[in-house]
């Protein structure tokens, strides 16, 4: 008897935690991929329109990476903690740039990590580089958010 409530309760806590680790990858993954398919519904169509014209219904920052790239998987903590932080108020996006190679190209990525700030109105900003969590939350708060 001993014996099958010591192997209920041990396959009790292996269970918890498969939920718990299932819960975990789920909520964590917050910064979405985005194709050029979907850029160009999501965010703008820069092959029907060649002025700038926003989509998206919220601010939204995309991030141009690569798998291999250390300063991007610096970044990439970072930004799924700003996407928590700003959840509702600002879009969060990443674009794998050996994948989009098109999508990289019409913004002229030439290093990696940049980031586009894309405010609901007005012109989007580029920044290149693993920036700290501050400065990035300081553009966010100045110009997506104002």
């Amino acid at each position: 008897m001993k014996t099958i409530k010591i192997k209920y309760s041990f396959l009790a806590i292996i269970l918890l935690m498969m939920g718990f680790v299932s819960t975990q990858v789920a909520s964590a993954q917050v910064v979405k991929e985005i194709t050029k398919s979907e850029f160009t519904k999501k965010v703008a169509d820069l092959e029907k329109n060649k002025d700038w014209k926003f989509l998206g219904n919220k601010p939204t920052i995309i991030d141009f990476y690569a798998t291999w790239c250390g300063p991007c998987k610096r970044l990439s903590p970072i930004m799924e903690q700003l996407a928590k932080e700003y959840n509702g108020k600002v879009q969060f996006y990443k674009v794998d740039v050996d994948k989009e190679r098109e999508l990289a190209t019409m913004f002229g990525i030439q290093s990696i990590p940049s980031i586009l700030f894309i405010p609901k109105k007005g012109k989007p900003i580029m920044a290149q580089g693993a920036l700290p969590k501050a400065e990035l939350k300081k553009t966010i708060d100045s110009n997506l958010l104002k």
